[in-house]
């Protein structure tokens, strides 16, 4: 028999932050889904209801440390004063772009939500924890964190930034009873690719600009292969339910071969694989050839003789 938890979800409106809490709440765990969209928040608790579960609803925004303090605050007055046995950090979007043109704003924002957003939010939950000797923290990576995809080297790196802290983690955390683990998705079917999307228009106009055309082909091709966000769900369950929890969790399990063909590979063909599935070829750049070696020599140097 499963032993009921009080589980907090971030980035809990859409994708796989909702499936994962009306899972768990059909499971007979007490979820606090949050989130910044009240609207989404409350059609949350009218599916669980639908569905004979319960669940409860915090505003959050990772971003903003007042969203913060008042989600603990709210948090607290719901679990009277006991806070949570689990925290799911799965706030998060990806930001897509050719890495030379991405802004420091936008690449900022980016490390906002996925990155320092993540570690507020976990630092203000940690001490509840921490008082009790027990407690989870599931980290949702992604597949990205262990390989890096052309025009997504900005989400890229944020995964891999939440890969090393929670092995960090892991270990600091330990001696106090609590466990983390990571979840690492592959390609699923969510609303991360159209939020994803909205970012590419503004490098139409860039050297990138061939490519950028076909961005929308190279998002059919990953549709394709796409699984649904219940499995990261059963995934998530698995780092919350199980006495002794992995240290990372791939789903589904077809995201195993892509991290051993990347393994295998040597980086030359794994770099040539990428740039063809990215459309990043001279033909689909618009450019004509490549470029020509230079060779530099000393001014009035004949080229027969090497300079001293």
């Amino acid at each position: 028999m499963t032993t009921s938890k009080t589980i907090l979800i971030t980035g809990a409106t859409a994708g796989i932050g909702r499936t994962t809490a009306l899972h768990l709440a059909s499971r007979g765990h007490r979820v606090i889904a949050s989130g910044r969209k009240s609207d989404q928040l409350a059609s949350l608790r009218e599916e669980a209801q639908k569905a004979g579960a319960s669940i409860d609803t915090v505003l959050l925004d990772v971003t903003r440390a007042e969203s913060i303090e008042l989600a603990v605050s709210e948090v607290d007055r719901i679990t009277g004063g006991r806070g949570v046995d689990v925290l799911v950090n799965n706030a998060g979007y990806g930001l897509v772009g050719p890495l030379s043109e991405v802004t420091d704003a936008d690449l900022r924002k980016q490390y906002d939500t996925n990155v320092f957003g993540l570690m507020a939010v976990t630092r203000a939950f940690l001490p509840a924890m921490r008082e009790r000797r027990s407690g989870r923290i599931v980290n949702v990576s992604s597949m990205g964190g262990r390989m890096t995809f052309p025009f997504m080297g900005a989400y890229n790196s944020t995964k891999y930034a939440v890969e090393s802290l929670s092995d960090a983690l892991r270990a600091e955390l330990q001696p106090f009873g609590i466990q983390v683990s990571l979840i690492e998705p592959g390609v699923i079917r969510t609303n991360f690719a159209d939020t994803s999307m909205t970012f590419v228009d503004q490098y139409k106009d860039s050297p990138y600009k061939g490519a950028i055309a076909k961005a929308q082909r190279m998002r059919d091709l990953m549709e394709k292969t796409a699984s649904g966000p219940q499995v990261i769900a059963k995934a998530i369950r698995k780092a919350v339910e199980r006495r002794r929890p992995a240290a990372r969790y791939v789903a589904p399990f077809s995201t195993w071969f892509a991290l051993l063909i990347k393994v295998l590979l040597p980086t030359r063909a794994w770099d040539w694989t990428m740039r063809r599935f990215s459309f990043l070829t001279h033909k689909h750049l618009g450019m004509t050839g490549a470029p020509a070696a230079k060779t530099s020599r000393p001014s009035g140097t004949h080229p027969s003789v090497r300079a001293a």
